[in-house]
């Protein structure tokens, strides 16, 4: 489990296609600290990893990459020199400081609107026709790996929606959010809650 606060941004240094594809990606994390077999999450896919070493600061880790991983996360996102955001998994005691995230990629969207407003940035995001219904005013999101509150929600005729988040400048110089623009694709998962919540609703009106 994970909260959407990312803690650092790493870069992959390498692939190599097996049975899965495997990429070593390096961070200014400390070794020591990351556990094989440990769940680390990589611009929100949860990853185990294989395979750690590097020095304090300057940390490498190993990942497997399903077939499945790759084909529902951003296209080319899974290439030697991409920037990914960083979370290891919550630890007992860690502070929530986000929202409850799973770490599994519900869909994809795309940037529409990419501007300066004030310090901060304004991002609009299209979410497809099954997001739509999770997707609230005020409510949570994951984008790329980072939790963040949802400003507006602009249903469109053909059931997609149009989402706004405001990116303080903190979360552009830690995360790779800042750089995003108009056309780029993102990975996004839905608030838990909230897909819990369109169960029971379901459910309600089948009874």
């Amino acid at each position: 489990m994970f909260t959407g606060i990312v803690t650092a941004i790493g870069t992959i240094l390498s692939t190599e296609q097996r049975g899965d594809l495997r990429a070593r990606i390096g961070a200014p994390l400390d070794p020591a600290r990351i556990d094989i077999g440990a769940s680390i999450a990589c611009s929100g896919v949860c990853l185990t990893v294989v395979d750690r070493g590097g020095e304090a600061g300057d940390a490498w880790f190993d990942v497997d990459i399903s077939g499945e991983s790759v084909a529902r996360t951003v296209g080319g996102m899974w290439t030697a020199g991409s920037k990914l955001n960083i979370e290891p998994s919550l630890r007992v005691g860690d502070e929530l400081g986000g929202h409850i995230v799973t770490g599994h990629v519900d869909s994809i969207g795309e940037v529409v609107l990419a501007e300066r407003v004030g310090d901060s940035w304004k991002l609009a995001i299209r979410a497809r026709a099954e997001m739509s219904p999770f997707i609230a005013e005020k409510g949570s999101i994951t984008v790329n790996g980072v939790s963040l509150t949802v400003n507006d929600v602009r249903d469109r005729p053909d059931k997609t929606c149009d989402f706004a988040l405001n990116i303080i400048p903190h979360t552009a110089e830690v995360t790779t959010l800042g750089g995003l623009t108009k056309g780029d694709k993102v990975n996004l998962e839905i608030d838990v809650l909230a897909r819990y919540l369109k169960r029971m609703q379901g459910l309600a009106a089948v009874g």
